[in-house]
């Protein structure tokens, strides 16, 4: 598996995913990530990343046959391969760094917005430090940045807003895409969020105060317990998979 950086001037190797599929290449970057030491995945734990009722949106109830079926068409897409188990269970494994061109941190970003879908840009920099570490909203934003162009994210907000700002995933089929941009369009943004113009010595007055250090870290904490449930419900997984494998 390669870590590449896209190419400048390169077409996209990627075609648009449907749902399914987005939930399992996130739920497969997000455990090789958090838990290498049971990547590569069997189906069992596949299934079982895919339905966790933490850290997923909307919460899903596949069964082995959905994920076989949507890991077979991935790696007919060419984002998926599978590793013969030689009389243990088989498993599989992504090949997104090559399939998108992107970096570990861009893939941990671009995951985590293909498990819970469009968010903000300060939960998703929560939410994606569990896999890569991303220091603070200028990191992240430098990322996004640098998404966009490749159309692998998009901004959903109105131009200009500073708070707030909601940001999707690119691999949507375009008419599924239209309904989510029309969507945030269409949302009305709280009081809270609505950009403010201030003086220079005001706004680094209202930088300081507008959140607390606490909130960041309640978020931090969040995701963490979030991704200690994941973990849980994948060694229940590989568990029931060591038992078929024993026969017992």
């Amino acid at each position: 598996m390669t870590e590449n950086p896209s190419v400048a001037g390169a077409g996209p190797s990627w075609v648009p995913l449907n749902p399914r599929e987005r939930r399992v290449l996130g739920v497969m970057v997000e455990k090789a990530k958090t838990t290498p030491e049971y990547y590569p995945m069997t189906i069992a734990a596949i299934v079982t990343a895919c339905n966790q009722k933490s850290n997923r949106d909307p919460i899903t109830n596949y069964d082995a046959d959905d994920v076989e079926d949507t890991l077979q068409g991935l790696r007919k897409k060419g984002a998926t391969i599978l590793i013969e188990g030689g009389g243990r269970v088989s498993r599989w494994k992504h090949t997104l760094y090559d399939w998108l061109k992107v970096s570990k941190v861009e893939l941990a970003v671009i995951a985590e917005l293909l498990m819970r879908g469009p968010q903000t840009e300060g939960d998703l920099r929560a939410r994606a430090s569990r896999m890569e570490p991303l220091a603070d909203l200028g990191v992240l934003r430098t990322i996004l940045e640098g998404l966009v162009p490749r159309k692998l994210v998009h901004f959903l907000s109105p131009p200009g807003q500073k708070r707030g700002v909601f940001v999707a995933h690119g691999l949507y089929p375009p008419e599924e895409f239209e309904r989510v941009r029309q969507a945030f369009a269409n949302r009305v943004v709280e009081d809270d969020e609505v950009p403010t113009r201030l003086s220079p010595a005001r706004e680094q007055v209202a930088a300081t105060a507008a959140a607390p250090g606490w909130v960041e870290e309640v978020a931090t904490l969040r995701a963490q317990v979030d991704d200690l449930r994941g973990q849980l419900e994948k060694l229940a997984a590989e568990v029931r998979d060591l038992k078929s494998a024993l026969g017992a």
